[in-house]
């Protein structure tokens, strides 16, 4: 995809915006990270910026994530490790309370389980999503553990109660949480 000339200077000041916002919004935080992804192929596809706030919420934005259209399952795995192609070093949903799969069960969700994503037909996507089950500040349902954790985006849409997934399909992008300063 090629942009006319007259557009550039139009998407470089949207992005920028994007960034600053994304900025201003991270300032305050208790606890920042980030997780640079990658799809199968090895290739970044967006980095994640997350922040947890003085309530306790974190709060993650990828601007430009590039995958194939559709809605996409996205959760935190256990295992701080992305290797492709499967991504199957990550290991499980991010579960540090025992509980079962999807936003919609009554035995669950795990502290992983997100909201489904949803990339538009160009291929690029903003994504933004809070959740309280999980922290960058050490304790108990900490992202930041000893053997840390990952973010995973899956093929297809998290059914939101099917253990042990969602249903959602095969791993296309990861990406490691790790902390900044």
């Amino acid at each position: 995809m090629s942009l006319r000339p007259a557009l550039f200077p139009i998407v470089v000041l949207a992005l920028a915006a994007t960034a600053c916002s994304t900025a201003m919004r991270m300032r305050g935080a208790a606890a920042r990270a980030e997780a640079v992804m990658y799809n199968s192929s090895g290739a970044a596809v967006g980095t994640a910026q997350l922040w947890q706030d003085a309530n306790g919420t974190v709060n993650v934005e990828i601007s430009s994530l590039t995958l194939p259209a559709g809605t996409h399952g996205i959760h935190f795995h256990d295992v701080g490790k992305c290797e492709g192609p499967a991504f199957t070093t990550a290991s499980g949903h991010y579960n540090p309370m025992g509980m079962e799969h999807g936003l919609q069960n009554p035995k669950g969700p795990h502290a992983g389980d997100n909201p489904n994503i949803v990339i538009p037909a160009g291929g690029v996507g903003n994504v933004s999503f809070s959740t309280d089950r999980v922290s960058l500040t050490p304790g108990t349902r900490t992202l930041l553990d000893a053997d840390g954790t990952a973010l995973v985006v899956h093929a297809s849409a998290d059914d939101q109660v099917t253990n042990p997934s969602g249903n959602s399909g095969a791993r296309i992008a990861c990406g490691v949480v790790r902390a900044l300063p």
